[in-house]
C-alpha cells in the first residue's frame, strides 16, 4: 500500500486511552464518545477509518457499524472491544465488520490492523467500481449502503426528473423512495422474493421509464441484498431483430413453397413482405420490353395509386435502368444526394421518389427486369446489409423461377416434338406392317409353307421394336414435374404388371423417391422382367449368359413371363447403404462380367427373341431424372442394379 493510499485520519469511538495513544503516533486521531456525535463527524470531516469499542453509551459496536454503512460505506470499521471473545469476533465478521482487534493485542498490531483493513477495503471498492456491471448493496430496510459508478449513473437516470436535477446523493437512501416508479414492478417483486426466501434470483426485465432492458442478479444475505445489473438493451434489440428476420424468412418460405398460389400471387406476397420490412410505398416486379419498362406485379401503400400492373414507361425514365445496365443491386437512401442523371429522371419526378432499392432479375445470363422497392420519403438511415440481402434473395428467387419456367417450356416443346415425331414414325410404319400382317394371314390360309412362320416372327419383332422406340421417345425426355413417390407402392404395382409366377418380391424398408411415378413404375417393370425371365428354367437351360430384354407391351410381356414360369428367383428392392439411391437385385444367374458394360446399349441382347431396348429404356428413365444406373453382382450371385442421383428420402 503506497503512502498516498495509507489512512491519514482515524476516528475512535468509545475506545480506551491506550488505543488512542497507540494510533496517535501514526495517524491523525479524532475521538467521539458515542453514536450521537458520530454522524456530524462523518458528514463534516474526512475519515479514513473508524475504530470502535463494543460497549457504547448509546448502543454497541454493531449499531455504530450500521450508522457508518448508512452514511459512509466507503469507510471501513474495526471493532476493538475492551474484553473480547471468539464468539464476539465471529459475530462481528458475520455482521460485516471490516477488521477485528483483540483486547490483548499490542499497539503495533493495532496499527497493522488499521493499515491492512483500510487497504483491503479500498481494493474491494476499486474492484467493484471497475466491474462493468452496475452494482449496489441494500440493507434490510432497502437503504443503499453502497453503489459503484455504473449503478450511480443508472439509478440517477431512473430517478424522477426533479431529483435528477438536484444530483441527490444516493448513499443511505431507500431504493423505493429514490425510484418510486420501480415499486410494484417485477424488479420490486423479485427483490422482495429474494429477501424473503434468502435465495438468489436472476431475471431479465424491461424498465419502461428508461426504455431499457436489464439483466439482474440479486444475492440475499441476513444483512441485505447485493444487486448486479447489466443494461442488455442492445442484446435484446439484436435478439428481436433476429427473431423478426427469422419470421420474415419463414413467411418467404411458406409463400414460395405454396403450390396452390400462382407465380404472380407469390410475387405479390413477396413484394408486400419486402415493402413492410423496408418501409417503402412501392414494390414491383418489372420486365424490359425493348425500350419500355413494363410493371408486371405492383404492391403499394394505401395512400398511393400512381402505378398499377400493366403500366408501361420508357426505360430511360426509371432508376431501374441503372440497375439493369450495371447488372447489380442499386441502393439509394436519398435521391436528392444522387447524381443528376438519376435524380432528375422523369419517373422519379412524376412519382416524387426519394429512395430506391432494387436488384436485377437475370435469366440465363441476361437481365430481363428488376425486383425493386421505392418511395417518396428518403431514409434517415442507410439500408442495412440485411435489407439489401433480402431484396437480392427475392430477386434471385424470381430469376430462378423464371429460368425454371423457361426450361420447362423448352423441355415440353422438345418432348412434344419428339413424341410427335415418334408417333408419326410409328403410325407410318404400322400401316404397312398391318397390311403385311393381314396379307400374311391370307397366305397362311391358302398356302402351307415353312416360310410363313419366319415372316410372322419378323413382323411381330418389328411391332415390338416400334413399341420400344415409342416408349423411349415418351419416357426418355427430362422430368419436369416430379413428386414424392413411395417406392414400395410402385414396386408392388410394377410386380403385379409383370408375369412373375414362381418369383418372390422383397422390399427392404420404406423409401420415398422424388420423380415421375409412371416412368419409375416402367423402370421397375423392366428390371423385374429382366430378373424373372433371365432366371427362368428355360433361360438357364438355353444359355447361362443370356441377357434378354423383353418387349414393352405389358400384356405380351406378362404372357411371356408366364411361359417362363418355372423361375424361383427372389427379387429385392431397397435403399442404398449411403441413402443416395436405391437398388433392384436378384439371386438369379447374374450377368457375365464382359456384358456389364453393354447391357444398356440400344439394341443389345443375347436373346434372339429380345428387342434390346428393355434396359436401354431403364437407363433413359434414370437419366431423365438426372441420375445414373450401374450393374454389378448381388451378394447372392445374381444381378444388382444401383440407381443413384435421384432425390431419395
Amino acid at each position: 500500500m503506497s503512502e498516498t493510499d495509507s489512512p491519514r485520519r482515524v476516528l475512535c469511538v468509545g475506545t480506551t486511552d491506550e488505543i488512542v495513544s497507540s494510533l496517535d503516533d501514526e495517524f491523525e486521531v479524532a475521538t467521539e464518545a458515542g453514536l450521537a456525535t458520530v454522524v456530524d463527524c462523518l458528514e463534516s470531516a474526512t475519515v479514513d477509518c473508524v475504530v470502535t469499542a463494543w460497549d457504547l453509551p448509546d448502543g454497541d459496536g454493531f449499531d455504530l457499524l450500521g450508522t457508518v454503512r448508512d452514511l459512509r460505506p466507503d469507510v471501513p470499521v474495526i471493532l476493538a472491544p475492551q474484553s473480547g471473545s471468539e464468539r464476539l469476533a465471529s459475530e462481528a465478521i458475520e455482521a460485516g465488520i471490516d477488521g477485528y482487534h483483540p483486547s490483548d493485542g499490542d499497539a503495533k498490531s493495532l496499527v497493522e490492523t488499521v493499515t491492512g483493513t483500510v487497504g483491503r477495503h479500498r481494493d474491494r471498492l476499486q474492484s467493484l467500481d471497475r466491474v462493468t456491471d452496475a452494482f449496489y448493496v441494500l440493507d434490510t430496510d432497502w437503504r443503499i449502503t453502497y453503489l459503484n459508478d455504473r449503478a450511480q449513473e443508472i439509478l440517477h437516470d431512473a430517478m424522477p426528473s426533479d431529483e435528477r436535477d438536484r444530483r441527490v446523493n444516493l448513499h443511505g437512501k431507500r431504493l423505493w423512495d429514490v425510484i418510486p416508479a420501480a415499486v410494484d414492478t417485477p424488479f420490486h417483486e423479485k427483490f422482495i422474493e429474494a429477501m424473503e426466501t434468502q435465495e438468489a434470483v436472476t431475471f431479465e426485465e424491461y424498465y419502461d421509464p428508461l426504455g431499457r432492458w436489464f439483466e439482474v442478479r440479486a444475492y440475499p444475505s441476513s444483512a441485505g441484498l447485493s444487486v448486479y445489473f447489466t443494461d442488455v438493451t442492445q442484446r435484446k434489440a439484436s435478439e428481436q431483430r433476429l427473431k423478426r428476420r427469422e419470421s420474415i424468412l419463414t413467411r418467404i418460405h411458406r409463400v414460395t413453397a405454396d403450390k396452390d398460389r400462382s407465380f404472380e400471387q407469390k410475387v405479390g406476397e413477396l413484394l408486400e413482405i419486402g415493402r413492410e420490412e423496408l418501409g417503402t410505398a412501392y414494390g414491383s416486379l418489372s420486365r424490359i420490353d425493348g425500350d419500355e419498362y413494363v410493371f408486371e406485379v405492383v404492391r403499394r401503400g394505401e395512400d398511393t395509386d400512381e402505378l398499377s400492373a400493366g403500366d408501361r414507361v420508357p426505360l430511360s425514365w426509371t432508376t431501374c435502368e441503372r440497375a439493369v445496365t450495371a447488372e447489380e443491386t442499386l441502393v439509394i437512401e436519398d435521391l436528392a444526394c444522387a447524381p443528376a442523371d438519376l435524380r432528375d429522371r422523369q419517373g422519379n419526378i412524376e412519382l416524387g421518389l426519394s429512395c430506391y432499392l432494387g436488384a436485377p432479375v437475370i435469366v440465363d445470363g441476361e437481365v430481363t427486369g428488376t425486383f425493386c422497392f421505392y418511395g417518396p420519403e428518403s431514409k434517415a438511415e442507410t439500408f442495412s446489409q440485411w435489407q439489401v440481402t433480402l431484396v437480392e434473395l427475392l430477386a434471385n428467387w424470381v430469376s430462378y423461377e423464371r429460368e425454371q419456367k423457361q426450361q420447362r417450356e423448352t423441355v415440353l416443346r422438345e418432348r412434344n416434338r419428339l413424341e410427335e415425331f415418334a408417333s408419326i414414325v410409328s403410325h407410318d410404319l404400322r400401316n404397312p406392317l398391318n397390311v403385311a400382317t393381314a396379307n400374311l394371314e391370307l397366305v397362311a390360309d391358302n398356302c402351307a409353307s415353312e416360310y410363313v412362320e419366319n415372316v410372322d416372327e419378323a413382323l411381330t419383332r418389328m411391332d415390338e421394336l416400334i413399341d420400344d422406340v415409342l416408349t423411349l421417345a415418351q419416357l426418355g425426355s427430362g422430368v419436369v414435374d416430379a413428386d414424392p413417390v413411395d417406392l414400395a407402392t410402385i414396386s408392388q404395382q410394377a410386380w403385379e404388371t409383370v408375369g412373375t409366377a414362381g418369383a418372390d418380391l422383397v422390399i427392404d424398408g420404406p423409401v420415398t423417391v422424388v420423380g415421375d411415378a409412371t416412368r419409375l413404375q416402367r423402370l421397375l417393370e423392366n428390371l423385374f422382367r429382366n430378373s424373372v425371365e433371365h432366371s427362368s428354367t428355360d433361360s438357364r437351360t438355353q444359355s447361362d449368359d443370356s441377357v434378354e430384354h423383353s418387349p414393352t407391351d405389358s400384356r405380351s410381356q406378362a404372357d411371356d413371363g408366364m411361359e417362363h414360369g418355372d423361375s424361383s428367383v427372389m427379387v429385392r428392392v431397397g435403399p442404398l447403404a449411403d441413402g443416395r439411391g436405391f437398388y433392384v437385385e436378384d439371386d438369379g444367374p447374374g450377368i457375365p462380367e464382359d456384358d456389364c458394360g453393354k447391357v444398356f446399349e440400344h439394341g443389345y441382347t443375347t436373346d434372339a427373341d429380345g428387342t434390346g431396348f428393355g434396359l436401354s429404356i431403364v437407363q433413359q428413365i434414370v437419366e431423365a431424372h438426372g441420375g445414373t444406373i450401374t450393374v454389378t453382382d448381388s451378394e447372392a450371385g445374381g444381378s444388382r442394379f444401383e440407381i443413384r442421383g435421384l432425390d431419395v428420402r
